[in-house]
């Protein structure tokens, strides 16, 4: 029988339970798909803890990513069976299978393996969501990317050398911060070794970046204000830290602009959107020039193991459940 991780209780991961359940037949229009890996996002933690702001009537399954593949069809378009596809919920990845309609499923890059598809689109979408969409990054801009040890701060490092700009990294450890120096960062910053906000300035010749991706919120989301050039603007993408207040003096005075970033809901809310999205990244990842950096690949039965990795910052990128050999 198929396996799944389920929340019966809200609470940390180590309440979450795998469980044998039924395969249900399929309706018209529907996919079936045995899904290989899912990648691990910190939103899924906050959701098994009802600390998210979807919350999911008990039980559920926790995951928002995976990848498998198809094998069975009832007449839906446009897919086949034998498709490798990613698959996008908003909950219910951790799993081997899963019933899916074809707006779910992408085709997972021919240069990327199960896990690496199964890790790749929260990340790199939201990291192009933010830079593109909300930033409007401009090539020779500053990029001060926080968390860049992290899945999202590594796809934005990426993905903002891409786009021309110059990237300082700032990241918790010196493994983390050499990662992202393989994924193009110009300059490296350890919290530990010098308030950033110094180093940005020592970096920038006093000027200030001009666009902020900060996954972390808090303490660094509000000292951020105080490194940046006129017209910045400042990605709040998360809140893994806490949550920062915006001091609106220091925004009027440097003209800047506080942009909330929901890669998710800005494509439920405007689907083409989404498409412009997967175009671009799937180009770029059949080019080789985006890929997820994987640091942890664990079985299905290590779910809560595979959470902590996030929850203790031990992880370097992404982290991956591998449902099948």
């Amino acid at each position: 029988m198929p396996k799944a991780v389920v929340c019966r209780e809200l609470g940390p991961p180590e309440r979450l339970q795998l469980e044998n359940f039924a395969s249900v037949p399929l309706q018209p229009g529907q996919v079936r798909v045995a899904i290989r890996a899912a990648g691990i996002n910190f939103p899924d933690i906050l959701m098994a803890a009802g600390e998210y702001q979807l919350k999911p009537p008990l039980p559920f399954t926790p995951g928002s990513e995976a990848a498998g593949d198809v094998v069975e069809v009832n007449g839906a378009s446009g897919v086949a069976v034998g498709d490798k596809v990613i698959v996008k919920m908003r909950f219910g990845a951790y799993c081997d299978e899963t019933v899916a309609t074809p707006s779910q499923l992408v085709p997972v890059p021919s240069t990327f393996d199960y896990a690496e598809g199964a890790t790749f689109l929260a990340a790199h979408g939201t990291a192009y969501h933010a830079l593109i969409d909300r930033g409007q990054i401009k090539p020779g801009e500053v990029l001060l990317v926080h968390g860049a040890g992290g899945g999202v701060g590594l796809a934005a490092v990426e993905i903002g050398k891409l786009l021309g700009a110059t990237v300082i990294a700032v990241a918790s450890s010196e493994e983390k911060l050499a990662i992202a120096r393989a994924r193009g960062a110009d300059h490296l910053v350890l919290y530990a070794r010098e308030p950033f906000r110094d180093a940005v300035k020592r970096l920038t010749d006093g000027r200030g970046a001009d666009v902020v991706f900060d996954p972390v919120g808090g303490e660094v989301f509000e000292n951020s204000m105080r490194c940046i050039n006129w017209g910045a603007r400042i990605l709040v993408v998360g809140f893994t830290g806490g949550i920062g207040l915006a001091r609106t003096n220091l925004l009027m005075i440097k003209g800047a602009s506080v942009l909330g970033v929901r890669a998710g809901e800005a494509v439920r809310k405007e689907p083409a959107l989404g498409e412009v999205r997967f175009k671009v990244l799937s180009e770029w990842a059949e080019a080789g020039r985006v890929r997820p950096n994987i640091s942890h690949r664990l079985p299905l039965e290590d779910y809560a193991k595979a959470m902590r990795l996030l929850i203790e910052r031990k992880a370097i990128g992404r982290v991956a459940l591998l449902t099948r050999p």
